[in-house]
């Protein structure tokens, strides 16, 4: 620590926002704690502007620098603009501002646009875009949530060729503020945050060096986000929204800090919450909370929670299990399992694999050990797809008949305008029930089921963005659709009374 906060200079912004302005590092809170509980495999969830890439490139520079090894160590940024960026302004800047003796002692063996390597140990620091060659013993994947958003290919790259070139022994450290809930940062960071609550429910003995650990540094930590203003006046949303934060991390927000965020949001953002939810995070939820606005089934999912339609978990009854299918064709490919209790339609569980052939969701679903009513498929599961000789062509209904003999499958007709299946969707929510434990990611995939934006009118199209929501809510949507076209589901009786045994958890602790 001591030759972090003693030999290394950094650029920052002066108080005009100008660049310049030359200063001996030293790390800030936000920093400090970071360097305290640094792993293996990190994942930093953040506001904006804490400097944890200069403090990561400060800390690789010194780790090169002093290694009697020749170590790699390596920086992932988003665009080739950035990543010249920050090994100019920072990994160069930070070299080249060394004590003199120090420069002497360490002198450059390879100096490039991109990276630096140093004669007496022939370790190593690059910035680029890409990274999958060779051994990285040290690796920073900067913006990694904005890299999942706008390069989703490069984004698969990182997961699968620049992080696996990490050794165990190593270190690595993710960091982004959030992006939606879509996207690799998105998984790891939820991964990360269950790996904590293992360890804090002491179901998890101890992280591996495998284990990924979760930072989180919200907007209110730092001391500089405070703004002295008397003429901000705070709405009444403004109040119940900090009273809310506040409740939640279980501490008072100063008048300066409500200041400063209500001033940066509508400043900054055009007071736009998402933005500043997703910028400045209160607090870890938040940073991936997405707003309501043009999600076509938000408001029927709030229902069902108000209701006590959404439970931990559903009673699974000897009725027989009906499945509903979204086939995606390279992508993703969904599945609702429902039972009909009652006048109640039970979705038990959710099932969604990328890349699978039929094979592996036909043995996915003989080793639940269910009854099986009928299985509903899309309309394109009708088509022939093309066989090694035209007697071999088959549908995806055909070759999911030979490879589940003995189950029945229908074929739900293709909706004329999708707005009437949409419509029919929303009337289905009403008889719907759903288990959390079974289904947590098939709700948050109706949830988030959204219209797209068009950005030159700034206003909402009549289409639907095509992700992994879209597969989740059409799968949903040939329950919606069947439902409508009247289709009666075999049923088991509901216990003596009237009452079935969801809904008399409905009213229990267990309602979510």
């Amino acid at each position: 620590m001591w030759r972090l906060c003693n030999l290394y200079k950094i650029i920052v912004k002066g108080s005009d926002d100008e660049e310049g302005l030359t200063i001996q590092f030293k790390p800030n809170r936000a920093q400090r704690r970071f360097l305290a509980r640094l792993w293996h495999r990190n994942i930093i969830l953040k506001a904006r502007q804490l400097g944890f890439t200069t403090l990561i490139c400060v800390l690789w520079l010194d780790t090169a620098l002093f290694s009697k090894d020749p170590i790699r160590c390596g920086i992932l940024a988003q665009d080739k603009e950035a990543a010249e960026t920050i090994f100019r302004d920072k990994v160069k800047f930070a070299y080249d501002n060394l004590p003199e003796a120090l420069r002497e002692r360490f002198p450059l063996k390879k100096c490039t646009t991109s990276e630096i390597q140093f004669a007496h140990n022939s370790a190593s620091i690059r910035v680029a875009t890409s990274m999958r060659s060779g051994t990285i013993h040290r690796l920073h994947v900067s913006e990694f949530g904005k890299i999942c958003a706008k390069y989703p290919d490069k984004a698969r790259e990182v997961v699968t060729g620049s992080i696996p070139a990490v050794p165990a022994s190593g270190v690595l450290v993710i960091e982004s503020t959030a992006e939606g809930q879509d996207g690799e940062f998105y998984k790891m960071t939820q991964r990360a945050i269950e790996h904590a609550q293992a360890l804090a429910a002491r179901t998890l003995a101890a992280l591996t060096a495998k284990h990924y650990r979760f930072h989180f540094f919200a907007w209110w930590e730092d001391p500089g986000y405070v703004l002295d203003d008397p003429s901000v006046v705070f709405t009444e949303a403004d109040e119940e929204y900090f009273k809310k934060v506040e409740a939640k991390i279980g501490r008072r927000l100063s008048d300066e800090q409500w200041t400063w965020y209500v001033t940066t949001r509508d400043n900054d953002f055009s007071g736009d919450a998402p933005s500043m939810w997703q910028e400045y995070p209160s607090y870890p939820e938040e940073a991936f909370q997405v707003s309501t606005d043009g999600c076509y089934y938000a408001a029927q999912m709030a229902t069902a929670r108000v209701q006590g339609r959404v439970l931990k978990r559903l009673p699974i009854e000897s009725a027989p299990v009906y499945t509903f299918w979204d086939i995606g064709r390279g992508d993703m490919t969904s599945i609702w399992f429902m039972q009909k209790v009652g006048p109640e339609h039970r979705f038990i569980g959710y099932y969604e694999a990328s890349g699978e052939e039929l094979n592996h969701f036909a043995t996915y679903l003989q080793g639940k050990g269910y009854t099986y009513a009928k299985h509903f498929l899309p309309h394109e599961a009708a088509y022939k797809r093309i066989g090694k000789t035209p007697d071999t062509n088959q549908s995806i209904e055909e070759m999911l008949q030979e490879l589940m003999p003995g189950q029945r499958f229908e074929v739900v007709p293709r909706v004329t305008n999708l707005d009437n299946g949409i419509q029919a969707t929303r009337a289905a929510f009403a008889s719907s029930w759903f288990s959390e434990e079974g289904c947590g990611k098939g709700t948050a995939r109706l949830s988030n089921y959204r219209k797209k934006w068009d950005q030159r009118n700034g206003r909402f199209t009549s289409e639907p963005v095509h992700n992994d929501d879209s597969h989740g809510a059409d799968a949903y949507r040939q329950f919606g659709q069947v439902l409508e076209a009247g289709e009666r589901f075999a049923l088991s009786i509901a216990p003596a009374g009237g009452k079935s045994s969801a809904r008399k958890r409905g009213a229990s602790p267990m309602a979510v």
